[in-house]
């Protein structure tokens, strides 16, 4: 209880100190740090304009940022999926940035976008190899579902080459080998583990299509 009531009392004393200082005669020259650099890592395209966006936030000080404008800014960069800030004082920021990573290629009204693991199209303007191909008017979370449930099946996704959306919400996905897996709505990750081992299979050398869209049946085709 003792301590408590020091630790009150520095507390109180601490305030008077500055509440003084502020109302002295230097008042009108009293300023916080304001922020004079601002270090950007992870972020390898567009790093220097992006620095330059958030300086036009008008960043006064360290003490008080804008947190929304900064959240607002950072969630418009489709290349961003996680992001940390680091007050470095008395005048200093560090953002480090993790970069969308991107997972497959599609086209939507003509044009060519990645599809990002943060859950955003970023329209194409490089050219990034063995990277799957996705058609159809598909909802990227719903391609994000999959994806996951492709990583926890013994199915390699980087052996897939392309893959088709249907309406339904159904999936078909075609092999490097161009070898075609037709997949059900339901029990996703038993039916690409059974695709495997029918690949796998000795008995089956010459399979060009998997069918697993009915319950309880599968069909194969040579």
């Amino acid at each position: 209880m003792l301590q408590r009531i020091n630790r009150k009392i520095l507390l109180y004393f601490f305030l008077f100190i500055i509440l003084g200082t502020l109302n002295n005669k230097n008042l009108s020259t009293f300023n916080f740090s304001k922020i004079n650099s601002i270090k950007i890592y992870g972020l390898e395209t567009d790093s220097n304009r992006f620095s330059k966006k958030i300086k036009l936030l008008n960043l006064d000080n360290i003490f008080f940022l804008n947190k929304s404008s900064i959240i607002e800014l950072f969630d418009s960069n489709n290349l961003i999926e996680e992001y940390k800030i680091f007050k470095i004082y008395p005048s200093s920021l560090e953002v480090k940035i993790i970069e969308t990573k991107f997972l497959a290629i599609t086209k939507i009204d003509g044009k060519t976008f990645f599809v990002g693991s943060n859950g955003k199209f970023i329209k194409a303007n490089k050219d990034v190899m063995g990277l799957p191909y996705i058609f159809g008017d598909f909802d990227i979370l719903n391609f994000l579902n999959l994806k996951k449930i492709i990583d926890e099946s013994n199915l390699d996704f980087n052996d897939i080459k392309n893959l088709y959306y249907f309406p339904s919400g159904r999936w078909d996905l075609e092999t490097s080998s161009e070898i075609l897996i037709r997949l059900p709505n339901t029990k996703l990750k038993e039916t690409l583990d059974l695709s495997l081992d029918l690949l796998n299979n000795k008995k089956f050398t010459n399979i060009k299509q998997i069918d697993l869209r009915q319950k309880n049946q599968v069909i194969v085709n040579e």
